[in-house]
């Protein structure tokens, strides 16, 4: 069976639909089932931001078929990882979890992945370096996320 990871940003526009796409693009859906959501209804149905299309596009992977949801307590179940891109939705959903089983799925992205740098900023409103910059640091954890999958 797959194993099924979801992506977790604010808005489910710029972040999580490039750490979708990334995961996918490596591994796969014969391997995992990935999806993304937001911890704010803010774009529920509309497309990812399309700076984040673009630098996806970049490198061969298109998103633009994704469409925006808000993360709900199903998640939990529905999951096996929920990955969050900063401390601030991190603690969004852990307080959304019904028990330690729940909230045990929940990690950083870059938990573990390199010192020194547990989150991944928002480049909402920090302009279009800022897209590669995320693209990166989501393509580094992917590649982390890819090694254990592969090799438990």
């Amino acid at each position: 069976m797959a194993i099924r990871i979801l992506m977790v940003c604010l808005g489910n526009i710029c972040r999580s639909p490039l750490a979708e796409g990334i995961l996918r693009s490596k591994l796969g859906s014969e391997h995992i089932l990935v999806d993304s959501a937001g911890t704010g209804g803010y774009h529920v149905g509309g497309r990812p931001d399309s700076r984040s299309i673009e630098t996806a596009l970049k490198y061969g992977i298109d998103i633009s078929g994704q469409r925006c949801r808000k993360f709900s307590i199903h998640d939990f179940s529905n999951f096996d990882l929920i990955y969050a891109m900063d401390r601030q939705n991190y603690m969004d959903i852990i307080s959304l979890a019904r028990s330690e089983e729940e909230a045990g799925k929940v990690k950083l992205l870059m938990e573990g992945v390199q010192e020194g740098i547990l989150e991944i900023p928002d480049p909402y409103y920090g302009g279009e370096d800022g897209f590669e910059k995320v693209y990166q640091l989501i393509d580094l954890a992917c590649n982390h996320i890819t090694g254990i999958i592969k090799n438990p």
